[in-house]
């Protein structure tokens, strides 16, 4: 059962029969907003790309990333399926995912932060119906969504945080705006969140 996550909002990540969670996908979607106006519409959508990375952190420490030009981590536990330039999703599939094997992730590392941005400039008051989700691997369970609401005049999202826990992991809805175009403009503000 997938929980509607707003922002702030964490949850645990067990699974309902006690055990574990192995690998888990956080899957992005979006669509372009349709364009006021008559022309605009004339015009019809532009394409927008937004890309999805994992910034892995051991406490305040910058340990490795994965986006579009580094799809697997270093250590090979986080990996990203491929860039999606233009969208289309929106409420259905994801766009753009990165795989996390908990199980592998290096024990110094104890947070995985996902971010979001328009590498192309556009603002989210140009994206519609944009998630993501984090679904367990194994069975492909959805297990929670955070939906981005409300537009605005940013170009980017610090959206969830997946961090240990004890001996489990938990998943923190973030959804902090932010502007830039890439991961490390977005690093300043990742930090407020470790």
């Amino acid at each position: 059962m997938s929980v509607n996550m707003s922002k702030g909002q964490q949850i645990s990540l067990s699974k309902s029969d006690g055990g574990a969670l192995t690998v888990v996908r956080m899957g992005l979607g979006w669509q372009a907003a349709p364009r006021k106006g008559f022309f605009g519409k004339l015009a019809g959508n532009r394409e927008i790309d937004l890309d999805a990375s994992a910034v892995l952190f051991a406490g305040q420490e910058f340990v490795d990333v994965v986006f579009f030009q580094h799809l697997v981590s270093n250590d090979g536990s986080v990996r990203h399926t491929g860039d999606n330039l233009v969208g289309g999703a929106g409420q259905g599939g994801d766009d753009e995912s990165i795989v996390v094997d908990l199980e592998r992730l290096p024990a110094h590392v104890d947070g995985v932060v996902f971010t979001v941005n328009s590498f192309t400039g556009q603002t989210f008051e140009e994206v519609q119906n944009a998630f993501c989700r984090l679904v367990d691997e194994t069975n492909g369970q959805e297990l929670a969504r955070y939906t981005l609401t409300g537009g605005g005049h940013h170009t980017a999202q610090i959206m969830a945080k997946v961090h240990r826990s004890g001996s489990g992991w938990q998943m923190a809805a973030i959804g902090e705006p932010a502007t830039g175009r890439t991961f490390q403009d977005l690093l300043p503000v990742v930090a407020r969140h470790l």
